[in-house]
């Protein structure tokens, strides 16, 4: 994994994508056993339906295959070209996943990054005038062609066409990079405004010992600008660290909220604005005032919300399919061929 963790540190940061147990067992269904089952192979065989199809913004030429194609910003390069989505993708797999994982991450990778990329078309438009997507990591997904190798191109060839379904919509296929034991829902990890979308669950991470240390447990200190800084960009106007702690938790344990000098701000919204890279998650142990700093440990790296990557990793090790892993942390939803 000789430039996985990297990738997975940018995969952490991102707020939608996308970015890393308590002893309970909260909401978590019953695995099946890794081998293929009739309704894994049926979800992975199916051919084109009116609602798989429909799922493809229509504003998107087709290549002669019948592939969407995309007018993708180079941000690096500065340019923008049109790539079919096939064509799109092993770029982005390589640069949110080791290309020496097990196959079936990412292959279940591969799955999600479609679906994203359909979606952000479907319902948002690129910052980059002309063109449906960038490779920005700030509106997009991690995108790195230089490291596209043959076990890459295998996940996108084998998983072609394939995207996540949630009863006729395109869900948003987030991910992160550890859970911590626990996987989020989209308003404890997120602060998501909107109503919890049905995918979304609190099941186990089912990260294993390979994960590096860092991401299964963190520490950090902060100076008491850098939290004063943080708590009004979350929208506390405190001019002083008194006290900082918990405020309300989610069902996973995630703090959604901490009280800094007594005043209620978003723990998600300050984890970003505090720098995602050291207050690695909201899933934390402890927190306190000592010394003139702000001291937090915690489990995890990224939001929570979707699939744990380390959690996809040890999976597929296990011998689970991509289809079962992504089933595994999106509840309700199918995996729908949208295209040959």
């Amino acid at each position: 994994m000789k430039r996985g963790w990297m990738a997975l540190l940018l995969a952490a940061c991102l707020p939608l994508c996308g970015c890393a147990a308590r002893g309970s067992e909260l909401s978590n269904p019953a695995l099946p056993q890794p081998e293929n089952t009739p309704a894994a192979q049926q979800s992975a065989n199916a051919s084109p339906g009116t609602a798989a199809a429909d799922l493809v913004p229509e504003r998107l030429s087709r290549d002669e295959s019948g592939v969407p194609v995309l007018k993708v910003y180079d941000v690096k390069n500065e340019t923008l070209e049109e790539l079919s989505v096939e064509d799109y993708l092993p770029a982005v797999l390589a640069g949110e996943m080791a290309g020496d994982w097990p196959l079936e991450a990412l292959k279940a990778q591969a799955i999600l990054a479609r679906t994203f990329v359909l979606q952000f078309v479907s319902q948002k438009t690129s910052m980059y005038e002309g063109a449906d997507i960038s490779t920005d990591i700030k509106e997009a997904q991690a995108y790195d062609a230089a490291s596209i190798n043959d076990r890459i191109r295998e996940a996108v060839r084998e998983t072609r066409g394939l995207v996540l379904n949630a009863g006729g919509e395109l869900p948003y296929a987030w991910f992160h990079a550890h859970s911590g034991g626990l996987t989020a829902r989209a308003k404890e990890g997120l602060d998501y405004e909107k109503d919890e979308p049905g995918y979304t669950q609190c099941v186990k991470g089912m990260e294993n010992d390979e994960a590096p240390a860092d991401a299964a447990r963190w520490e950090a200190a902060f100076t008491m600008e850098e939290v004063i800084a943080a708590a009004k960009d979350s929208g506390a106007n405190i001019d002083a660290v008194e006290s900082i702690s918990i405020g309300e938790r989610g069902e996973s344990g995630r703090a959604m909220t901490l009280l800094i000098s007594g005043k209620e701000v978003s723990a998600p919204a300050f984890r970003i604005a505090i720098g995602s890279t050291k207050m690695r998650s909201c899933l934390l142990d402890s927190l306190r005032v000592e010394d003139g700093q702000v001291y937090m440990s915690g489990k995890g790296y990224g939001h929570g919300v979707g699939m744990s990557q380390w959690g996809a990793y040890a999976m597929a090790k296990q011998g689970y399919t991509a289809q079962q892993i992504v089933t595994h942390y999106f509840a309700g939803v199918t995996i729908d061929q949208a295209w040959q």
